[in-house]
């Protein structure tokens, strides 16, 4: 295996408009562009591009570098470690799972250099998990205009699930605005008078994030709203403010780094608030590496966080995935980010398994969009030809004497409602390889 280091109707971010023709129009010449140059160096005579009759050849784009790899940089190794497990037990319809892993430093710039290496010289089957809000948004009409599957991207955007304009992107991560209105519908369940406040970073992720919250609280429910930007790692001033506003309920869309700095320079402050944090940035095991053995347990005693996955010690999805970890992963840390990793690759063996005995990239879309996988979150997939996110829902997980892990609480955005129901976990089957049966 390659590891490189180099029918609903679909969601979108309330009050978010679809992007002007004239900016799709520039976009998609663009595209062409590069399309055309694609086209005359890398059109295999034979099938189609990626497959043959014993490999399938997948690719992404990953911060093995920069400023979100202390986070993140671990998901392309777990999904790598999956794929062992798949290709030790026979693969897919015969067919072995190679993954090509290229370093973006978590620079949309660099993510198209790469991403087009992945296309043009790796000639992969399909982009998996490309992860990024800034940096897959990069790539996006460059993908669609080479009819290169797209599949799960890392990331929470309403973007990815614009089916009419890109048919072959589809989302993995529960969207920001459903992440936000179940955290501030939780926040408000819990406490229904406190102060809430948001920090957000600077792009689609905080502004849908703020979104969701919004949904859940109404326009005027946040006391005050504050952004950062990746490329200063510094919240003092925006800590401050919170601090100033009375906030006492925090809702964080950030990355697991700005997560961990934003509860560490608040208690440099003296200042002990709750905070509740996006799937993204709410991983136990990472906050407390950054925050250190001595501190971090005590800091996030109480931490909410959302997720869709199964993170639960004990369950049989976690046990499979820490017995995979152990076997293929070189002894890396087990956590969330290796759950997540692990699960992405579960999906695409999966919608692998369903493309058929001789997949095409028509099939593989196909396969996704049919409604009939299972995937293994907590709640069903919501794929369909007419939504291409994933999930629709949340649980909310909270972190107890060191232990992170779901409570009675699971909420579906519906529309523009935020309602609590009921898990349905997948349970899992075949040891976690998928059959095309």
């Amino acid at each position: 295996m390659r590891n490189h280091a180099t029918t609903p109707t679909p969601r979108r971010a309330p009050g978010r408009a679809p992007r002007p023709p004239a900016v799709r129009a520039a976009a998609a010449a663009s595209a062409g562009v590069v399309g055309l140059a694609l086209t005359a160096c890398s059109s295999p005579a034979a099938a189609t591009p990626g497959i043959d009759d014993e490999t399938v050849t997948v690719g992404t784009h990953q911060p093995l570098t920069g400023p979100a790899a202390a986070g993140f940089a671990s998901i392309s190794a777990a999904t790598s470690a999956y794929f062992e497990h798949v290709n030790a037990n026979g693969g897919i319809n015969g067919r072995t799972i190679e993954y090509v892993v290229k370093d973006d430093g978590y620079n949309p710039a660099t993510t198209q250099t790469v991403v087009r290496e992945l296309v043009q010289e790796d000639e992969v089957f399909a982009m998996l998990n490309g992860l990024g809000t800034p940096t897959h948004s990069s790539v996006l009409d460059y993908l669609d205009q080479n009819g290169v599957p797209d599949l799960f991207v890392a990331s929470g955007s309403t973007t990815w699930n614009q089916p009419e304009e890109n048919p072959n992107t589809f989302g993995f991560n529960v969207d920001y605005v459903v992440e936000g209105a179940a955290l501030a519908q939780y926040a408000a369940d819990q406490d229904p008078g406190a102060v809430v406040c948001v920090l957000g970073q600077d792009d689609d992720f905080g502004e849908t994030f703020l979104q969701g919250v919004e949904l859940a609280l109404g326009a005027d429910g946040v006391a005050t709203y504050q952004t950062y930007s990746t490329s200063n790692e510094d919240v003092t001033a925006q800590i401050g403010a919170m601090r100033k506003a009375g906030c006492e309920i925090n809702l964080l869309a950030t990355i697991n780094g700005f997560t961990a700095m934003s509860l560490g320079t608040a208690a440099k402050m003296g200042w002990f608030p709750q905070w509740y944090a996006s799937s993204s940035g709410g991983d136990y095991p990472t906050l407390v590496e950054f925050l250190g053995e001595d501190v971090g347990p005590k800091l996030l005693d109480g931490f909410v966080s959302a997720n869709y996955l199964p993170n639960s010690p004990g369950s049989d999805w976690y046990e499979l995935f820490q017995q995979i970890n152990d076997e293929h992963n070189d002894g890396a840390p087990f956590d969330g980010n290796t759950v997540y990793g692990m699960s992405v690759g579960y999906l695409f063996a999966e919608a692998l398994a369903k493309a058929g005995e001789d997949p095409t990239r028509e099939s593989l879309v196909e396969a996704v969009e049919s409604g009939e996988l299972a995937g293994n979150g907590i709640l069903p997939l919501s794929f369909g030809p007419d939504d291409h996110a994933a999930y629709d829902g949340v649980g909310i997980a909270v972190v107890s004497g060191g232990v992170q892990d779901f409570v009675d609480a699971t909420y579906r955005v519906d529309g523009d409602t935020v309602e609590a129901v009921e898990p349905e976990p997948v349970p899992l089957e075949d040891d976690g390889v998928p059959t095309s049966d």
